[in-house]
C-alpha cells in the first residue's frame, strides 16, 4: 500500500456474521494449519522476544509476489484489520465465491477482536503480521524497534487465533529492510509485497478501484485490499464485482508462494 497515516479504528462490537458457528468450527483448522506451521518448523526453533511464540523453520527472506496457482493464480490480500464492521462483511464476499485470502493483521486489533481472527481461520483463509502500531517509517527506526513491532505482532496474532501462527509479514508502506525481513523470515514469515495496489485506502470510489485493479493486474498477482481503518464499503462492493471478474478471464485464487 502506500504509506499513509493514522487510523480511525472501530469499536469492538463484533458482527453476527462471526458467531459462535465460526468459532466452533475453527477447531479443526486451526490444527490443521498449526501442523503445517510445526513440521515446517521442526528443530528450528531459538529464543525470541519476550511474549513472542517461539520460532519456526526459516523461510525465504526475499519479498514474495508469486502465487502457489502458478501464472494465473492471484492473491488477494487483505490489510489493517481486523475489524468488527468491515472484516465480516470481506469474509462473506469471499465465502459466496469461494476465494481465499491472506489476511495482513494489525496486533492491538487482532487482540481486541480474537473471534474475528479465529473466523478468518475457520474460513480456510492465511495469517500475516503487519506489525503492532502500522508505523511507515520503521525501515528508519532501530532494529529493537524493528523486532518488537514484528515479534509482538505476531504473539498477539497467534494468541487470538487459538494458535495459529502469521505465515508471513508485510511491513506498513512496504517499508522493508534487510533486518526486518531476515527477523520475519528466521520467525517462519515470508514476507510479503503486492503487485497491484487498489489504493482503496483513498475511497476513490467503487468504480475507480475496479479500474485500477484491472489495469494494474499485469504487473503481478498479488493485489491489495483493506478491511480496516475507515469506511471500507467501496472495498466490499468492488470485491463483489472484482472477484467474478478475476474468475471469467481464468484466473484462479491461490496464497503467495511461501
Amino acid at each position: 500500500m502506500a504509506r499513509h497515516g493514522g487510523r480511525g479504528w472501530y469499536g469492538r462490537v463484533l458482527a453476527a456474521a462471526v458467531g459462535v458457528t465460526a468459532v466452533a468450527a475453527a477447531t479443526s483448522v486451526w490444527t490443521a494449519q498449526a501442523g503445517v506451521v510445526d513440521r515446517q518448523g521442526a528443530g528450528n526453533s531459538r529464543p525470541s522476544a519476550a511474549g513472542s511464540a517461539p520460532a519456526r523453520a526459516t523461510v525465504s527472506e526475499e519479498i514474495v509476489h508469486a502465487s502457489d496457482k502458478g501464472a494465473r493464480g492471484v492473491n488477494i490480500t487483505i490489510d489493517d484489520g481486523p475489524d468488527p464492521t468491515w472484516t465480516p462483511q470481506v469474509l462473506q464476499v469471499l465465502k459466496e465465491y469461494g476465494v481465499k485470502a491472506t489476511f495482513c493483521m494489525i496486533g492491538p486489533e487482532a487482540e481486541a477482536h480474537p473471534d474475528l481472527v479465529k473466523a478468518v481461520v475457520a474460513a480456510g483463509h492465511r495469517l500475516c503480521d503487519h506489525t503492532v502500531s502500522h508505523d511507515t517509517t520503521m525501515d528508519k527506526k532501530s532494529e529493537s524497534y524493528q523486532s518488537q513491532e514484528i515479534l509482538n505482532a505476531a504473539s498477539m496474532i497467534t494468541k487470538a487465533s487459538g494458535g495459529v501462527r502469521p505465515l508471513y509479514y508485510r511491513a506498513p508502506g512496504g517499508a522493508f529492510t534487510p533486518y526486518s525481513r531476515h527477523l520475519a523470515a528466521s520467525q517462519g514469515m515470508r514476507p510479503l509485497g503486492w503487485n497491484v495496489d487498489s489504493k482503496d485506502f483513498e475511497l476513490p470510489g467503487t468504480d475507480a478501484i475496479i479500474t485500477t485493479v484491472k489495469s494494474e493486474l499485469p504487473n503481478g498477482p498479488t493485489i491489495l485490499f483493506h478491511d480496516a481503518g475507515g469506511d471500507r464499503s467501496q472495498t466490499v462492493a468492488a470485491l463483489r464485482e472484482i472477484l467474478p471478474w478475476l474468475k471469467q478471464q481464468g484466473y484462479s485464487f491461490g496464497f503467495p508462494v511461501r
